[in-house]
């Protein structure tokens, strides 16, 4: 398993408004819009899961598995052409603002790792930012 994580990002919003947010994936109703639709064919979401369909990767379900509330929400994949877990941690910072940091856990084959590493990395350091811009009101 090879481990990638984003640097740290502050968010202008208390921790728990944020978990509140991201641990509850019906909240993805309110940044549908934000979604760029050339790169995405399929985005649904219900409370505990969300499937994209990302060129040229496929399509991807992950499904929430552990929430530590305040501070963390773990997902795991239940469709995906890598399997892999993901998990955002809050941390408290004041009482209007937070760090957010996310972790991508990936079983990679060897043969693959060297070319797939670095568009991991990057993919989870977009989700980092994208998730810091959210409105969390």
């Amino acid at each position: 398993m090879k481990k990638f994580e984003s640097s740290i990002k502050q968010v202008p919003y208390p921790q728990e408004a944020v978990y509140r947010n991201i641990s509850d994936l019906s909240n993805l109703e309110r940044v549908r819009d934000r979604v760029p639709q050339d790169k995405l064919k399929e985005f649904s979401f219900d409370q505990d899961s969300v499937t994209v369909s990302v060129d040229p990767v496929g399509k991807v379900t992950l499904r929430i598995v552990d929430r530590e509330e305040p501070k963390c929400v773990k997902f795991e994949t239940t469709q995906s052409p890598m399997p892999f877990n993901l998990w955002i941690q809050v941390l408290h910072v004041s009482e209007s603002t937070s760090k957010m940091k996310v972790t991508v856990q990936a079983d990679i084959p060897f043969m693959l790792a060297g070319m797939v590493s670095g568009p991991i990395q990057d993919g989870v350091e977009k989700i980092a930012d994208a998730l810091a811009q959210i409105p969390y009101e």
